[in-house]
């Protein structure tokens, strides 16, 4: 019970300014409440291992300020399968190759529902996206459309010039801070992180909106929207966890309890200002997408053209509005897009695409930075299959077997966001001996399945040479040992548009220039600590010196 009390005495921070009173109500409240629910559970189950919890909030406590790092204590104690509440939640947390497979395996099909969730609620058009979509005929639909025309590989194919351009200037900013350098006493440290930002956030919205859509005055507003939105989606709702009124076994409580209890646990994000910050910004998303939609339907009433190059592909010349449009007035038989439905699906390619890549290309270039090795061999294949010729194309990476090890070794061990977006179990189910309850969340934990022991020699080092033996490894979620990705139905149907940007993008910058940190400094002096939160954003950017290679 000291144990107990201990705990919640580290939630205090939540009911500040609170009087000693107060805070021994509180806690008296909570003393009995979880002596009420522990009396109310199921001696003929067997569900899997959970660490203690606190009533009300459950685990949450101890999901810490990088919560797979945090959980990782707790994995080593409960096991691959854990249990834990957040709220009145339960969710099974998965953190072995082994468990992932006896869970997706058979039960695939029971797990492609998605929880709902308040931020995805009112940003994402009340669930009309395609990633927090309810599993069912509308996320059937959707999905198809957007896997056959947005993202196959002849349309990802199809905007290679626009890759192409971007790509390029990213390569003419590296070159003229090294030009500015060259005509001073010390040399020009280059901000890799704020580069590949720009670079993956122009690469999405020209093929997402258009030249116009992602140009200008409307660039500049879709880049201060992706910011705010990128900062609110880290933050956790409480209330999607602790609704009002639950109790920590998700049960209803009786409504005479509730009576005794400061209404602050429910009503924090509330408090924080949580809910106001994200009905403005869904307002102001909305009006943003719906401008764009309206001049693209505009431009195709009147013929006029965003000014998208063209050539040979059918698809060229139109950007992921056209498309969709394009579909919609094709109307076929059974399926719905509507300008919602356009919308939600723009938010999930920003969401979706632009971090996710650009955190891929800022810890692959920290790793090669640390592993000079391994840079000098990745620079050796490249400039070798360049040979003479001056720019590499992106039909030279499927020579590049080196390079693709280097992304999928980064992916291993730095897969962009650590947990992934949680399933709901659709009934009830047995896995390694344990019985999982229908409406359990499903987290994988990818960071964590990536650093298995059982799956993987000397899993904390990186080392592309395991993938480069072994190239029968791939992203869609068949290998249960490597899930940055994810899974199965509700697996990720981006992988090829991201890892085309990601590798061309790579193969130019170590082609066309030499690296070292700045200072001097060795590899082993980088700070690679990562920011709070379950996107694994660099805690600091990371600053290197560009040197140009001559042949």
């Amino acid at each position: 019970m000291f144990h107990l009390l201990r705990q919640i005495s580290t939630l205090s921070s939540l009911f500040q300014p609170a009087s000693s009173i107060k805070l021994i109500l509180v806690v008296t409240f909570f003393v009995f409440l979880y002596i009420w629910s522990s009396s109310h559970t199921n001696p003929s189950s067997r569900p899997p291992p959970s660490p203690p919890k606190l009533p009300i909030i459950g685990n949450i406590h101890q999901l810490g300020l990088i919560p797979h790092r945090s959980l990782q204590a707790l994995i080593r104690r409960y096991g691959p399968l854990m249990l834990l509440r957040f709220g009145s939640k339960p969710v099974l947390v998965v953190s072995s190759a082994e468990a992932a497979r006896q869970l997706f395996q058979p039960h695939d099909i029971l797990l492609s529902d998605r929880p709902r969730v308040a931020f995805f609620k009112k940003i994402f058009y009340n669930h009309r996206d395609m990633a927090s979509s309810p599993y069912g005929e509308y996320w059937r639909q959707l999905r198809s459309v957007c896997v056959l025309n947005l993202l196959s590989h002849k349309s990802v194919r199809s905007f290679r010039s626009v890759r192409q351009e971007k790509t390029n200037s990213l390569l003419s900013s590296i070159d003229q801070q090294c030009s500015s350098s060259s005509s001073s006493s010390s040399s020009s440290v280059v901000n890799l992180s704020e580069l590949f930002l720009e670079l993956t956030h122009d690469v999405i919205a020209t093929v997402s909106l258009g030249r116009k859509g992602s140009s200008g005055e409307n660039g500049r507003r879709l880049k201060q929207l992706t910011r705010e939105l990128t900062v609110l989606f880290t933050d956790m709702c409480i209330g999607d966890y602790i609704p009002w009124p639950a109790c920590s076994g998700g049960t209803k409580c009786p409504t005479h309890i509730w009576i005794l209890v400061p209404p602050l646990l429910g009503w924090v994000d509330r408090l924080k200002g949580l809910d106001t910050k994200v009905d403005d910004l869904a307002k102001r998303i909305d009006e943003f997408l719906d401008m764009i939609v309206q001049q693209h339907i505009d431009s195709l009433v009147n013929g006029s053209s965003d000014g998208m190059d063209e050539d040979d592909d059918d698809q060229k010349g139109n950007d992921f509005i056209d498309i969709l449009l394009r579909f919609q007035r094709e109307d076929p038989a059974g399926v719905s897009v509507d300008r919602v439905s356009i919308k939600a699906v723009l938010l999930d390619m920003f969401v979706a695409g632009t971090d996710n890549t650009y955190i891929v290309l800022e810890w692959t270039m920290s790793e090669l930075l640390r592993n000079p090795r391994i840079m000098e061999k990745l620079q050796k294949e490249v400039r070798g299959i360049a040979g003479s010729k001056k720019h590499i194309t992106e039909d030279d990476l499927e020579e590049m077997h080196y390079l693709k090890a280097v992304v999928k070794e980064t992916l291993r061990l730095h897969p962009p966001t650590a947990l992934l977006f949680p399933r709901l179990m659709a009934q009830d189910v047995k896995v390694m001996g344990y019985d999982i309850k229908a409406n359990t969340q499903i987290m994988i934990n990818a960071w964590q399945i990536g650093r298995d022991p059982e799956a993987y020699d000397n899993p904390e080092k990186f080392e592309p040479e395991r993938f480069f033996n072994n190239t029968g490894i791939d992203y869609k979620g068949h290998d249960f040992q490597f899930l940055p990705f994810g899974t199965g139905r509700r697996g990720c149907p981006g992988i090829h548009f991201a890892l085309v940007v990601e590798e061309f993008a790579l193969a130019k910058i170590v082609h066309k220039f030499n690296w070292k940190l700045p200072g001097g400094a060795k590899g082993e002096d980088l700070d690679m600590t990562e920011r709070p939160g379950t996107v694994r954003y660099r805690k600091y950017p990371l600053q290197a010196i560009a040197t140009p290679y001559s042949c």
